[in-house]
């Protein structure tokens, strides 16, 4: 057994509690810690965590990755759902932007509140 395990993935933001409700929403998840500046929230059965930190100085990366010099993505999230039209539109009316460029039909990319990209996808596609 490995001594190390990923716990939580960690995604500055503007504002941490803004972005933090999105995913609570968009994932169903739950509130496990909060402070003033950093929210931890993950499924309620337990497994890996998403924390939002505030970052005075974000600066939101881009999709795609365009412009030599600026801020590039450095990750996204990719998040399995059954029904690609549905959800899509649900994370929209959450607070999602539907990314103008889409690299591929059976995968949407999507920007959160923070203009992280993040992408939805059925079994059987790639992102």
């Amino acid at each position: 057994m490995s001594p190390m395990r990923l716990s939580t993935v960690v995604l500055d933001a503007p504002d941490a509690h803004r972005l933090a409700d999105f995913y609570q929403r968009l994932l169903g998840y739950v509130v496990r810690e909060e402070e003033p500046d950093w929210v931890l929230v993950g499924p309620p059965g337990g497994g890996v965590g998403l924390a939002f930190q505030t970052e005075p100085a974000y600066v939101p990366p881009r999709w795609p990755e365009r412009e030599p010099g600026g801020q590039q993505m450095m990750l996204h999230l990719d998040i399995e759902v059954d029904d690609l039209g549905a959800e899509t539109a649900r994370a929209v009316a959450e607070g999602a932007t539907l990314a103008e460029y889409q690299p591929q039909d059976d995968v949407r990319v999507l920007l959160d509140p923070a203009g992280h990209p993040f992408c939805l996808w059925t079994p059987g596609a790639a992102s």
